[in-house]
Order: structure tokens, then C-alpha cells, then sequence
């Protein structure tokens, strides 16, 4: 590991400025994803400043009535706050599906949503990848790539994000706040992680030197049904193969409202968009949900090795929604 300075800020403004000194700094929040790539030399700080101890740790209402997160909050305690269970349950179980209990402890908010890629060939230093050293390939696309993108991918890049909780998050619409050297700023999270194109290594749009603040959620009423389904390899802590965020209002055997998020499909939290178009107005029956999920799904590219996500994404749709429809209608 490179040897690096250690500072800690004590407030926002000294910690946004402290970066903006000196481009080859890196916030340190958990460190429960960067110290892990600074092991392994793929992160290369030459100074880590410490975050923790900011004033941002914080949950709470908005006027409006959503939540308003601090990106200090662990994720064990995210998972815990009464409000979130009640408003938000299926981003509760998506943070409880997320890790062991050690690492949500250590891990932050603001932390989780600036995690990067698992993929082998992106952690390991000796191999090519775009997303890491641009212009040098992508060997998942020939190689192992079982586990990696059918949606939204490119020719430069097949990886997929590993977040749980920012698949919850954007299903219900949340935004992210930070904070610059111009002031404060917000980007809704659909438009935080940019498009893989042929730029992979440019993954989200926060400005230069941004320290993310928080993440605001707007009142959903529909969210206070909702559901987190993770599929993975093994039943103890593992990333996904799949994973879906879901939320469904019905009312006299209609679909009223319908929020869907998939994980592990994509370079990020894929909201469901078209599924939720064909959703909302239709019957609440397994062909609807079947339609939703073959509506979405028609943009699949998957590789030789990934195409039973396919099936998977598809299941998984049906079956959540299915349930979903059931504890309505008690």
C-alpha cells in the first residue's frame, strides 16, 4: 500500500476544502470499500480525510413528510431507524441484505453510494480494465462474466454496481445532496450514476471535490408497501446475481402506483421504467406482472455466460409483485 497523509475535518467546509487542495485525496468515511481497493493498489491516495466526525449522522422528517439522511449514518443504523422500517421497509431489507453485521456498522451512507465495481478484472491490477486504466479493454466481455451486465452496458465496459441500497433508493425517487467549494448542491440519484458509453471510469456526476451531504427521500405513500428480494450465490453475505426494489399500490384489482428498481444488472440501479408504465392502470395479475418484466427486459443484451439473468430479472418481477398484490388484498 502507497504510504498517505491521515487528516481528520471537523466540519464540512474544512473537509471540502482540504480536498480541493490536493486532487489525489479521498474522503474516508467506513473505509469499508476503500481501504479494500487501497490494499490491492487499484486506490492510490497520497492523503485520506476523515469525514466521520462531521455533523451529518443524523435521520429526519422533511416538511413535506419524506426523510432526510445523513451521509454519515451507518447503514446498521439506517436499517434500524423506526422511520425507515415504517415509510421505506424494502430499503430497511436492502441494507440488511447488503453485508454482515460488522460491516454495516462501519459503513456509510454517503460511503455505500460511491462504492465501485466487484468485478475481478477491475480489482485485480495485473489485468486490463477501461473502467480503471481507460483505453486498456474490457476482458469480462471474453472472460468471466457471469455475474455481470445485461442492461445498459457497452463495448468499453460489462460491470455491474454492487450496491443494495442505492437500488431501494432510486426506486423511490431519492436525491443526493452535497456539498462544494461554489456551496451546496442536489442531483436526483436516476441522474447520479452516469451512463457506461465508452467513459466507464467517469461513474457519477458529482462535481470535482463534492462531498456527498445526504440523501433526501420525497414522501411516497406507496413505499410503505414495499419489498427488497436479493438473489445471490450463497445465503450468507455475498453480492447479487439479481435483486429487485418494489412497491405496489392496488385498489379494486387495478395497479394504481408501481415503483421497481433491479440490482446486478447494470453499471447502476436500474429503475424499471417501462415496467412501471406497463404496470400502472392494468390488472393486478401474474400476466400483468409478466408483461412488466418482458417490457423491461426487452432491452437485455446479455453475454454467452449471463443470460439467465434474463429469466431470473423476469421471476423475480413476477414473484415479488405476486406477493406484493397478496398483502394488499388482506
Amino acid at each position: 500500500m502507497r504510504e498517505f497523509d491521515y487528516q481528520r475535518a471537523h466540519d464540512v467546509a474544512g473537509a471540502v476544502a482540504l480536498l480541493g487542495a490536493d486532487p489525489d485525496t479521498r474522503y474516508l468515511g467506513g473505509g469499508t470499500n476503500l481501504v479494500d481497493l487501497m490494499k490491492t493498489g487499484v486506490e492510490r491516495p497520497a492523503r485520506l480525510v476523515d469525514i466521520r466526525e462531521l455533523p451529518l449522522d443524523e435521520i429526519g422528517t422533511t416538511p413535506e413528510g419524506g426523510l432526510r439522511i445523513g451521509a454519515t449514518v451507518t447503514n446498521g443504523g439506517l436499517a434500524a431507524h423506526p422511520e425507515v422500517r415504517r415509510r421505506y421497509p424494502a430499503l430497511a431489507q436492502a441494507v440488511l441484505a447488503g453485508a454482515s453485521g460488522q460491516l454495516r456498522n462501519m459503513a456509510t451512507v454517503g460511503g455505500n453510494l460511491l462504492q465501485r465495481t466487484r468485478c475481478g478484472y477491475f480489482t485485480d491490477v495485473t489485468q486490463p480494465c477501461n473502467k480503471r486504466v481507460p483505453g486498456s479493454g474490457c476482458p469480462a466481455i471474453q472472460g468471466e462474466h457471469h455475474n455481470h451486465a445485461i442492461l445498459g452496458a457497452s463495448d468499453h465496459c460489462v460491470a455491474v454496481h454492487p450496491s443494495d441500497m442505492a437500488v431501494a433508493l432510486t426506486a423511490f425517487d431519492a436525491v443526493v445532496r452535497f456539498e462544494t467549494a461554489d456551496g451546496p448542491g442536489q442531483v436526483p440519484l436516476a441522474d447520479f450514476y452516469l451512463p457506461v458509453g465508452d467513459t466507464p471510469h467517469r461513474e457519477t456526476a458529482l462535481p470535482p471535490g463534492a462531498l456527498i451531504t445526504g440523501v433526501t427521500l420525497p414522501p411516497a405513500p406507496v413505499a410503505a408497501r414495499s419489498r427488497y428480494r436479493k438473489v445471490r450465490e450463497r445465503a450468507s453475505y455475498a453480492f447479487a446475481i439479481g435483486s429487485l426494489a418494489a412497491a405496489l399500490d392496488v385498489r379494486d384489482g387495478v395497479v394504481r402506483d408501481a415503483r421497481l428498481a433491479l440490482g446486478a444488472v447494470a453499471s447502476r440501479p436500474w429503475r424499471a421504467v417501462a415496467a412501471e408504465r406497463v404496470l400502472t392502470g392494468a390488472p393486478a395479475t401474474a400476466e400483468t406482472y409478466a408483461a412488466a418484466a418482458d417490457a423491461e427486459l426487452a432491452a437485455a443484451r446479455p453475454l454467452p455466460h449471463n443470460g439467465y439473468k434474463v429469466d431470473l430479472v423476469r421471476n423475480l418481477v413476477v414473484a415479488v409483485l405476486t406477493e406484493l398484490a397478496e398483502e394488499t388484498a388482506r
